[in-house]
């Protein structure tokens, strides 16, 4: 059989395909000669081969090497996930997981491997997992320096969630957000002892400041973790009792809302709507975070907590979204954009360098620059 098109190295191509989860049967309907590209009997035309680079996210350059490149398993990473949910996960879920594993090189490279942070938070507080959650949460927010006075001060969630992301950056913890595709996903962590860093599902607004500090609660017991909103909600007692996910579900709940303070407010009223949005207007923080707190209480059910939380997502999703530029910076933040222009303006690295860092196309790059001065001024 005659070979035509671009010469490509056919373990690479398996080794891309399988990589990002696809079958054979999966893609020959959009590459119908994938099998003889693997096979060795065929090769695709360059179109092909950029729609396959798109399709199983790896760069073109990827299929000429000479084997696969020495990459350690996403697996590795969450050890204490059991392997039947992270056999699960979906395809979105498995390539946003290798896009954060990438973004801590990324982070390593920018910075010449050290974390900037004048205060790294997993350098100066550790915490066993039988903790009590109070006193956990009582020195994360002595440590941040966010009186929960400040806290309430806040206009609203999604100012409050600016906020603490910048305050998680100064403290040596990336943020990132992208949309999962999946409200099943709530985000979530990659643990290192030097570029730690939380993923949020910008898909399910209602939860992405809880989301921030249950995955901060996971950085703290030094583990990565996924959170699965199936596995929800939190379960009460002691901790010794608990498994990680749930001790992370009240950490979090007690830092954003202290229940010594929050006893007197869910004690005055039922938790209708129309309280639970008032007491998230107090607290700056979402209503799922307040209903969660009344659920740790007892005072809904968990079918009412899970019905109420997805009928919120529903209505935050039909406000609508932004530009492809607002939306590039929402994900990645100011301060890695910051960044990698910096480094670029400094001559540390090259344009195409900077696309790559910034996952856009060169020329984007002046067009992103531009909303982004605007974004930070």
């Amino acid at each position: 059989m005659a070979r035509e098109g671009i010469p490509i190295t056919p373990e690479l191509l398996r080794w891309a395909r399988e990589r990002a989860g696809f079958s054979l049967q999966e893609l020959i309907p959009e590459f119908r000669g994938i099998a003889t590209w693997e096979s060795g009997a065929a090769f695709p035309t360059y179109p092909q081969l950029e729609r396959l680079s798109e399709k199983l996210t790896v760069p073109i350059a990827v299929f000429f090497f000479p084997e696969p490149p020495d990459e350690p398993p996403i697996r590795q990473s969450f050890r204490n996930v059991p392997s039947v949910q992270f056999d699960a996960l979906p395809r979105r879920i498995r390539f946003l997981l290798r896009k954060a594993t990438a973004l801590r090189v990324n982070l390593a490279e920018l910075n010449d491997g050290r974390n900037p942070a004048e205060r790294f938070i997993l350098n100066d507080l550790r915490f066993s997992r039988n903790m009590d959650v109070r006193r956990m949460a009582l020195r994360v927010r002595d440590y941040l320096a966010v009186p929960l006075e400040e806290q309430m001060d806040w206009p609203d969630s999604e100012h409050a969630f600016a906020r603490w992301r910048d305050v998680l950056e100064q403290h040596g913890v990336a943020v990132f957000k992208d949309a999962f595709l999946d409200d099943d996903y709530a985000g979530f962590c990659l643990y290192d002892t030097v570029f730690p860093l939380i993923y949020v599902n910008n898909s399910v607004r209602t939860r992405e400041i809880f989301t921030l500090f249950h995955e901060l609660g996971h950085l703290l017991f030094r583990t990565s973790g996924i959170d699965v909103l199936g596995d929800d909600p939190p379960a009460a007692g002691p901790a010794s009792g608990r498994s990680i996910e749930a001790t992370c579900n009240q950490f979090a709940a007690e830092f954003l809302l202290p229940e010594e303070r929050f006893a007197a407010d869910a004690s005055k009223s039922a938790p209708t709507d129309d309280r639970v949005e008032a007491l998230a207007e107090r607290y700056s923080v979402s209503r799922e975070s307040v209903l969660r707190r009344f659920l740790d209480r007892g005072q809904v059910t968990v079918e009412e907590y899970r019905r109420r939380a997805r009928r919120w997502e529903g209505q935050r999703r039909d406000e609508g979204g932004g530009n492809h530029y607002w939306t590039k910076i929402a994900h990645l933040g100011t301060a890695y954009i910051n960044l990698a222009f910096s480094r670029y303006h400094q001559n540390r690295i090259t344009e195409v360098e900077l696309a790559d860092y910034l996952d856009t196309k060169v020329k984007h790059l002046s067009k992103l620059e531009d909303y982004f001065g605007r974004k930070v001024v």
